[in-house]
């Protein structure tokens, strides 16, 4: 957000530019150039971007800003805050902050962990996404094409787009044959669980989860990390792009469906991922050839002992408030 604002009111030059091209993106925060293809929606757009520049401007005005990560996981970003530009207020990285009570257990969960509780320890993938992820008819269907043809054990929570395309909560659907392939549920029981809402934080936490094909929502992230559950990226809209772009090539701790998936305010163009991708990127997740399990559990052990005392968050945090006192007088 600042380097955006940055070029804009510094040298003249808009990140809008770069819409619908292959270009790449300089960004001091980030090791590797970043393809224009995935930056945040609002940057694409003039009426949006012109918002996000004043949020920015006003961000460089305060006097601290506290971040829900740690020092361990964007050590590159976090440094890059204090490496030459003066006018960058000091960043407090205080997380993984979660609510790892999870949700209270419901008739419908009980009935999730149920399921869970029979399956073979790190043998299901995830399907989630998000309170407002949803797709149509037909993405629905390549989806349900994918699962069965992997062959892996599934838990889906397959959400009803709300009208128009709009982005609001997301309903349960009241009869899942009316958007899932034909016989799709018949063939897959034993194999698949398809639901509706999903208590999340409890189901990465089982021990049956081997993998999580997510939105990329940050909270999402910070989720599956602590619980050691490697991801595979499927954006959808906001600046999940950028989060899978940073799960995926700066910390390689993900692997990758459709990065630069992104669905359209109105409802319309819609891009479709055919099954094959799909497939391709569970397959990729569930086998992990790239050594990708590890690098999630050692992050996962870095996050946990960043909030305990003496850690990096529980430090940081402790620099904040002796820089809230200090600044009271």
């Amino acid at each position: 957000m600042l380097h955006a604002q940055a070029l804009y009111d510094e040298q003249n030059k808009h990140i809008i530019e770069l819409k619908d091209s292959d270009s790449e993106l300089e960004v001091p925060s980030l090791v590797n150039p970043i393809p224009a293809r995935v930056l945040p929606s609002v940057y694409l757009e003039k009426d949006w971007s012109m918002i996000a520049f004043e949020l920015a401007r006003s961000f460089r005005r305060v006097k601290g800003i506290v971040v829900n990560s740690f020092m361990e996981l964007e050590s590159y970003t976090i440094k890059s805050f204090s490496n030459g530009e003066t006018n960058i207020p000091p960043v407090y990285p205080v997380g993984p902050i979660l609510n790892l009570e999870g949700n209270s257990i419901d008739l419908g969960s009980a009935e999730i962990m149920e399921w869970l509780d029979d399956q073979p320890a790190s043998s299901v993938v995830f399907l989630c996404f998000g309170s407002m992820g949803s797709f149509g008819e037909e993405q629905v269907k390549e989806i349900a094409y994918a699962l069965e043809k992997s062959g892996y054990r599934f838990l889906w929570s397959l959400r009803q787009p709300s009208p128009n395309g709009q982005f609001t909560i997301t309903s349960d659907y009241t009869n899942l044959t009316d958007v899932l392939p034909e016989g799709f549920l018949d063939r897959t029981v034993g194999v698949g669980k398809v639901i509706g809402w999903a208590p999340q934080v409890s189901i990465l936490a089982h021990k049956a989860i081997r993998g999580f094909v997510s939105h990329c929502g940050w909270n999402s992230i910070l989720e599956s990390i602590w619980f050691e559950v490697p991801m595979a990226t499927w954006p959808i809209y906001a600046e999940q792009q950028f989060n899978a772009f940073e799960m995926v090539i700066e910390l390689g701790v993900a692997v990758e469906i459709k990065m630069d998936y992104r669905k359209e305010f109105s409802g319309e163009n819609q891009m479709i991922v055919r099954s094959r991708e799909i497939e391709k990127g569970i397959n990729k997740l569930m086998e992990d050839e790239n050594g990708i399990r590890k690098r999630v559990k050692e992050t996962s052990e870095k996050s946990k002992k960043a909030m305990m005392e003496g850690g990096s968050s529980f430090t940081s945090l402790g620099c904040f408030i002796d820089d809230v006192m200090s600044n009271l007088s």
